[in-house]
């Protein structure tokens, strides 16, 4: 498993966010809420926990 710090403005974290979700690659474990970054109101960080998604042949 990974654990991941996205850092970013709000938009961009829901971008990524999304693109994450649909890797077929990779199972998206969970991603917190935003919390905003001390000493700025444009930006933000997120955690996500990700992992290797297991093949099936």
């Amino acid at each position: 498993m990974l654990k991941i710090r996205l850092q970013g403005t709000a938009k961009d974290i829901r971008w990524f966010r999304k693109f994450l979700q649909r890797q077929s690659e990779i199972r998206v474990l969970g991603v917190s809420d935003m919390f905003a970054n001390k000493g700025t109101n444009r930006y933000y960080r997120s955690y996500a926990e990700v992992e290797k998604e297991e093949r099936q042949e």
